[in-house]
C-alpha cells in the first residue's frame, strides 16, 4: 500500500477532481482506495471543506507555512512507508503513479516524474531561471539530473525522514530532496511525464522563489560538497596569480610578482581548507546518514 500526500493552497476548483483521480489510481493498484492525505496550507477558499467532504485524511495549518512544510506534515502523518507526492493543481499526470510505483519496486530509493511538453517551458524567463538552477544543482551533485524539482515522486517515508531537518519548508522542498538523495548515494530514477496546464492561478513567485532556491543550493553545496565552493575560489585566485605573473613579466612590474605569489599562497590555503571541509563533511555524514 502507498500513501499519496497532496499539499494544497486555494485549490477549491480542482481539489475534488485531484482526490478522485488519486483514489482511482490506488483502487487500480491495490483493489482499494488506500490512503490519500491532503494538507491544506491555510487556504482562504473552501479547499479544506471540499477535501474533508471526500472522506480522506485532511490536515490543516493555522497559518500559511509553505509547500515544503505541508509535505513534511503529510509524510509524517502517513500510515504507509511508501509515499507518493503530487500537486493539487492538475499539472501532474496522476495516472502515471503506477508506472513510478513499478520502477520503485525494482530497488530505487526514489522515482521521479521528469516533466516535459509545451506546458513545462511556458515562458522564456522560467526556462532561463530553470536552466540556471539545474546547472548549479548538477554542479553540486556531479551528475546529470533530468528534473531537479518535479513535484511528482515516490520514496520511502523511513528514508526521507532522516533528512527532514535539512529539507526546505518552501517551494524549494523538492530541490532539497533531490540534492539530499543524490549527495548521499541514493539510487534515483527519472521517468518522462507530460506536464499539464494548471487549473487556477499559480502561487509561485518566480523571482522570489528562485532566489530562495538559489540560496538553498549554495547552502547545500556548503553542506554536501563544500570542496566545490573552495575549488571555485581556488580557480579565481590561481587565475589572478597567473595574470599578475604575466603582467609582471611583460611590463616588469615588481608589485605584480608579489601579488602573483600572494594569490598563489591564498590558492594553497583555500585548497587546504577545502580538504579539511571534506573530512568534516565525511564525519558528519557517517554520524547522520547511515541508513
Amino acid at each position: 500500500m502507498i500513501s499519496i500526500v497532496i499539499p494544497a493552497y486555494n485549490e477549491q476548483d480542482v481539489i475534488i477532481e485531484t482526490i478522485d483521480r488519486c483514489k482511482k489510481v490506488l483502487a487500480e493498484l491495490f483493489g482499494s482506495e488506500g490512503e490519500v492525505i491532503v494538507v491544506d496550507d491555510c487556504s482562504k477558499d473552501k479547499t479544506y471543506e471540499l477535501a474533508k467532504s471526500t472522506g480522506i485524511t485532511v490536515l490543516t495549518h493555522p497559518h500559511n507555512a509553505g509547500y515544503g512544510r505541508s509535505l513534511k506534515d503529510g509524510i509524517s502523518a502517513a500510515k504507509y512507508d511508501i509515499i507518493v507526492i503530487t500537486d493539487s493543481d492538475g499539472t501532474y499526470p496522476i495516472e502515471s503513479i503506477p508506472q513510478l510505483y513499478q520502477e520503485y519496486l525494482k530497488g530505487f530509493d526514489m522515482v521521479v516524474g521528469a516533466r516535459q511538453g509545451k506546458n513545462y517551458d511556458e515562458s522564456f524567463k522560467k526556462k532561463i531561471l530553470r536552466k540556471l538552477l539545474k546547472f548549479l544543482v548538477e554542479y553540486t551533485a556531479g551528475r546529470k539530473i533530468d528534473d531537479i524539482n518535479s513535484g511528482l515522486r515516490i520514496f520511502s517515508k523511513q528514508t526521507i525522514m532522516n533528512y527532514f531537518d535539512t529539507l526546505c519548508d518552501t517551494f524549494s522542498f523538492t530541490t532539497s530532496v533531490t540534492l539530499a538523495y543524490m549527495m548521499t548515494g541514493k539510487f534515483v530514477k527519472y521517468i518522462p511525464i507530460e506536464y499539464h496546464k494548471r487549473v487556477g492561478k499559480s502561487h509561485v513567485k518566480l523571482f522570489k522563489d528562485t532566489l530562495r532556491t538559489l540560496q538553498y543550493i549554495i547552502e547545500a553545496i556548503l553542506f554536501y560538497n563544500p570542496i566545490k565552493i573552495f575549488l571555485i575560489f581556488c580557480f579565481c585566485t590561481f587565475l589572478s596569480s597567473m595574470i599578475s605573473l604575466a603582467i609582471g613579466f611583460v611590463w616588469q612590474i615588481k608589485s605584480a610578482f608579489y601579488l602573483s605569489v600572494g594569490c598563489l599562497l591564498v590558492t594553497f590555503i583555500l585548497f587546504g581548507l577545502g580538504m579539511v571541509s571534506v573530512l568534516l563533511k565525511q564525519i558528519l555524514f557517517n554520524s547522520r546518514f547511515k541508513t
